[in-house]
């Protein structure tokens, strides 16, 4: 089910658009100007009346809750799937704030949200699966499922073969050619990409287009990039031969909706650590979450327009008892928060720390089930900030290893509060551990003491 503070990226929301000319339709009506009544329910549905050509307001009610897949329904004449009402109420709700409350539904909303529940129960009874769909009445149709998603994947899969031809012809004219042709080139590829209802692909070039001229060394960057997305490209070109969980990853990384459909896990988790970062059109929040009785770290992920902060917010060093249900693929941290069963507390509780050497070696397995991770979530214990020339490091207290510090991790005011906590003494650190090194995020004295939020 659909949370109030786990909205889509407006790229997910463009990879629904039946066509390019949807797509831009669409995102000129993801603005608060022509919707009125807009809303949304912890049930996740979201209804709004946009203003149109005729002399009333179209109402537009979209069902994502559904884990197969959105379900629409809009008074507009348009026959597309989903129509441009439906793409930008949903735009207009992937940025969150105050343009789209909490609410509960309008009595024409409510109506056709209800006859989907009715129908949904009567298949429930006979067995029968609710897929989504289209806009009009409602009626469920698994058939119609089936062909949307192999049409999806048909262009996804044509997208990916003409990426692919891309990068070749890219390497083939030499990495310079990449600095002279500008970021227009790779913002032409994205949108192809977006048009090809694959915004994972999308969002991976559109970092291409940020290496050229970035700095000493770019082309070995660029490369690298190059080739883990070479490497996504093949994997969905032949995911039917991959095992369960590496196509899952696959087929998350290149965009594909998933739902969090692991096992409720009931535990008491403290807040690691939480933190934004932005970039035009949203501000995403990272929650770090450690189950103190099944040992495992989890992620929860909160979105807001730009500027905007997230709805969902933990401070660090509080301990909620709550569910969490996991997302699929091969080494998934992230989750979604369910069923809370307590109000947030204070707490002593700390993560159970590895060594510097444990920690590289944690992100080495990791990559081997998910070659395209920026980074693992580590608690390293007995570690000391050091400084190593003009960047800094965190050294063991027990041996003679040490990981690098990422440049520019956090912000210099959060080393140095780093090294005031530390003192010279050993402290406890959790962070993002990557193939840049370690991004410190919370620390812990020796002694007793509350956690310090370093980012």
């Amino acid at each position: 089910m659909t949370q109030q503070g786990e909205r889509w990226t407006a790229d997910q929301v463009l990879a629904l658009a039946p066509d390019a000319a949807s797509r831009a339709a669409g995102g000129r009506l993801g603005a608060a100007g022509p919707w009125s009544e807009v809303g949304s329910s912890g049930e996740g549905a979201v209804w709004g009346r946009c203003k149109g050509s005729g002399s009333e307001p179209y109402r537009t009610v979209v069902d994502v809750a559904d884990g197969s897949g959105p379900a629409y329904r809009c008074a507009c004449p348009s026959p597309k799937v989903p129509c441009k009402h439906a793409l930008g109420l949903l735009l207009l709700w992937s940025g969150g704030g105050v343009a789209v409350p909490g609410a509960a539904a309008p009595e024409w909303a409510e109506r056709w949200l209800a006859g989907r529940r009715e129908r949904a129960e009567g298949r429930a009874g006979t067995g029968a699966a609710d897929s989504p769909p289209g806009r009009g009445s409602g009626t469920a149709d698994p058939e119609a499922a089936r062909r949307r998603a192999v049409q999806r994947a048909g262009r996804i899969t044509a997208g990916a073969t003409e990426l692919e031809q891309r990068l070749t012809d890219l390497l083939r004219g030499g990495l310079a050619g990449a600095e002279q042709a500008g970021y227009g080139l790779w913002e032409e590829t994205a949108a192809r990409m977006v048009d090809a209802q694959a915004p994972g692909l999308a969002a991976r070039v559109r970092e291409l287009g940020s290496i050229p001229s970035s700095g000493p060394g770019w082309p070995v960057r660029l490369l690298e990039e190059c080739a883990l997305l070479h490497l996504l490209d093949q994997g969905w070109l032949r995911r039917e031969g991959l095992p369960g969980p590496l196509a899952a990853t696959v087929r998350s990384r290149v965009g594909l909706p998933a739902s969090a459909d692991g096992p409720p896990v009931r535990d008491r988790w403290l807040v690691l650590a939480q933190y934004d970062t932005a970039d035009a059109r949203l501000t995403t929040r990272r929650i770090w979450l450690y189950g103190a009785e099944t040992d495992r770290t989890a992620l929860l992920l909160s979105y807001g327009a730009a500027g905007r902060a997230p709805e969902l917010a933990l401070p660090v060093g509080l301990t909620l008892e709550a569910e969490l249900s996991a997302y699929p693929g091969a080494g998934q941290q992230r989750a979604a928060l369910g069923r809370r069963f307590a109000q947030p507390v204070t707490t002593e509780t700390r993560p159970r720390g590895v060594t510097t050497s444990a920690a590289a070696a944690r992100f080495g397995e990791a990559l081997r089930d998910d070659p395209w991770l920026e980074s693992v979530p580590l608690t390293l214990g007995r570690v000391v900030p050091v400084p190593d020339g003009d960047a800094w490091q965190l050294a063991d207290a027990d041996d003679d290893t040490a990981l690098p510090l990422v440049p520019g991790a956090g912000n210099r005011a959060g080393i140095w509060r780093l090294a005031a906590l530390s003192g010279g003494a050993p402290v406890t650190v959790f962070g993002e551990c990557g193939h840049r090194g370690f991004t410190p995020l919370t620390a812990w004295p020796t002694g007793p003491g509350p956690a310090v939020p370093l980012y």
